[in-house]
């Protein structure tokens, strides 16, 4: 069974900076595609990034030229480097794979989650 552990979250200024882990394990991690989805509160929960098993990425409009999604298969652990936090960014932040035990199993498997909370 994959499980996922996300962390990294916090409060930051409007303009700051965090760095999201999450470390996934019971999976072949390496040879799946990666995301990171992330739901405000009363709102569904929304692409954010995704990066291939060859490092390819690509990313929800609002994130480009902000965020950064990256991974290192040897933990197991894909980041989610955030710059130029806005308030409208506050939400909790999942990553997920895109695999049958997670994504696209009914219904989807997530992880805990790591609250973003952007604010002066």
């Amino acid at each position: 069974q994959v499980q996922f552990v996300e962390s990294g979250g916090g409060l930051v200024q409007p303009g700051g900076s965090l760095k999201l882990s999450c470390v996934v394990s019971g999976s072949t991690f390496s040879i799946y595609e990666m995301g990171w989805y992330r739901q405000a509160p009363g709102k569904q929960r929304d692409f954010v990034a995704r990066i291939g098993t060859f490092g390819r990425t690509n990313y929800a409009d609002s994130m480009k030229g902000r965020f950064t999604i990256s991974r290192d298969n040897a933990k197991n652990t894909v980041y989610l480097q955030m710059n130029n936090l806005k308030p409208e960014d506050t939400a909790v932040y999942y990553c997920t794979e895109y695999s049958s035990q997670a994504y696209y199993s009914t219904p989807p498997s997530w992880g805990q989650g790591t609250q973003v909370t952007v604010s002066s």
